[in-house]
């Protein structure tokens, strides 16, 4: 029966309503964010101190704040998509326990010092006054959270530690010329854009490896997991009582390498000993599939993500308050900290870490969902993998001396799960057309006629399970990272000077 005239007026109506809602959804997150941004310098206002430059101070608090809102938005998918991707967390589900475990650990365990310009990438010997110190870290910050931004526009997950140290190079260059930089610290950096996915996929592709040969391509997939998940979760353990020890409870308790070692070890055999009771009432009536074995890495790679964000908001807070600790502690001696080390504030952290949690919330679902579902498919096991991967890599990385990058570590994860199982994929495709009774040769399948199937097979001879142009967009954004920052540093830092009489 024909749609009365009132009928498709009540249906514009809906459409109207729905384009309404979805509106000012999208108005609602840069309103928020702006709110935000406002109180920040409220607090601002009321913290810094009766100085001349006070003023500085106050808007460098504002960049600072949108800085830990992009990073937010773009870091934190690093830990959060694995999760996501594998069904393990929802988005809502996902967002809380990073935001809580962000902020909890930017609070509890962060910024136990801020490492200052000269101490890594400006030489000792360059002279700088206090204004062009404090130039030089708001040209920085300004840059770096103006790139992280841009750069989650695009759907391209970087690293904010990159950003902010393409920044200074900038405004450092800008302000005292080339000879002021630290050009071997650099090109530590830039080795790093190769070091940290080559080891963050060689260690995850590794791990997926040795489940695969050790469960999933058993005969008894659930007897294998009785005795293999066990001592998974107590490497799990180990490794992340290390990483915690090593990289997220530096300001809480500092520990030596031998006590790192045996916090790892005892807390392995505690992950061993509790999981198999647990393990083995999870399998008690479990079909023997990849599918239901997956199930019981549910709750372990949760547990990862979550120890992973807490240390991500210990470490990386300092990317977004690290610059303006140094100003407030610039600005209340009156000299240029460029010798040392800057303590921050609990009022600059708390900037930070309530702008990292609010980020996320707030515009981090597009990223997370990049890094869980957009580059390869992922599950319960391969997101373990990713998740224990990165905080391995970064435990050798640190017992090396190499320099890499969390966030480069974490996406080359993803991709070295991505890669093996395109290659098992493929190995059983090219082993199916061997034979003339192989799938994709036969009629009845799918196929109507033998040379359809001929076609069919030529298609897919190779199958393609990661997607090739997120391997070469993400990695054009990680090389552009420093030069892009350095160069809008640069421009800033110009820019301020005029515009403050510098």
């Amino acid at each position: 029966m024909a749609k009365s005239a009132i009928d498709k007026d009540l249906k514009r109506v809906d459409q109207l309503k729905a384009a309404t809602r979805d509106s000012s959804r999208a108005m609602a997150a840069p309103g928020l964010a702006l709110v935000f941004l406002l109180a920040a310098l409220i607090w601002a206002i009321f913290a810094a101190s009766g100085s001349p430059l006070s003023y500085l101070v106050m808007i460098a608090t504002v960049i600072a704040a949108y800085m830990a809102l992009n990073i937010g938005a773009n870091d934190v998918a690093n830990n959060m998509g694995p999760a996501v991707g594998a069904k393990a967390l929802t988005m809502g589900g996902a967002l809380a326990i990073a935001a809580i475990c962000e902020a909890g650990g930017a609070l509890l365990a962060g910024g136990d010092v801020v490492s200052t310009i000269s101490r890594s990438i400006i030489t000792p010997e360059t002279t700088l006054g206090i204004t062009a110190f404090i130039m030089i870290m708001m040209a920085a910050l300004l840059s770096s959270a103006l790139w992280v931004n841009l750069a989650t526009l695009f759907g391209a997950p970087v690293s904010t530690t990159h950003s902010v140290v393409g920044g200074v190079v900038g405004s450092g260059i800008a302000a005292a010329g080339f000879g002021a930089i630290i050009w071997p610290t650099m090109g530590k950096i830039a080795a790093s854009w190769v070091i940290s996915p080559l080891l963050g996929g060689v260690m995850a592709a590794a791990l997926l490896a040795v489940i695969n040969a050790t469960i999933l391509f058993k005969s008894d997939k659930v007897d294998a997991a009785r005795i293999w998940v066990p001592v998974l979760v107590a490497l799990m353990s180990g490794v992340f009582a290390m990483y915690m020890a090593m990289k997220g409870l530096k300001r809480v308790w500092s520990f030596e390498a031998h006590e790192v070692l045996l916090l790892g070890l005892v807390l392995a055999g505690v992950g061993w000993i509790l999981t198999i009771p647990w393990v083995r009432g999870r399998t008690g009536n479990m079909e023997n599939t990849n599918k239901q074995v997956g199930t019981l890495f549910r709750v372990p790679l949760i547990f990862a993500t979550a120890l992973l964000s807490f240390a991500h908001g210990a470490n990386d807070v300092a990317n977004a308050v690290g610059p303006l600790a140094a100003i407030v502690a610039a600005v209340g001696t009156g000299t240029a900290v460029s010798d040392g080390a800057v303590t921050l504030p609990i009022w600059v952290l708390a900037i930070g870490a309530l702008g990292i949690a609010l980020g996320l919330a707030l515009f981090g679902p597009r990223l997370i969902r990049t890094v869980g579902e957009q580059i390869t498919k992922l599950n319960e096991i391969r997101g373990y993998c990713v998740a224990l991967a990165a905080a391995i890599t970064v435990l050798i990385a640190s017992a090396l001396g190499l320099p890499v990058s969390s966030t480069h570590i974490a996406i080359g994860a993803v991709f070295g799960v991505g890669f093996l199982r395109e290659g098992f994929s493929n190995r059983g495709i090219r082993n199916k057309a061997v034979s003339p009774e192989g799938v994709f040769l036969k009629t009845n399948h799918l196929n109507k006629t033998p040379e359809e199937a001929v076609s069919n097979f030529q298609k897919r001879q190779r199958r393609y399970l990661v997607r090739r142009q997120h391997a070469f967009s993400i990695g054009a954004a990680w090389i552009i990272t420093v030069p892009a920052s350095a160069l809008l540093s640069a421009g800033l830092f110009f820019a301020m000077s005029a515009v403050f009489g510098f």
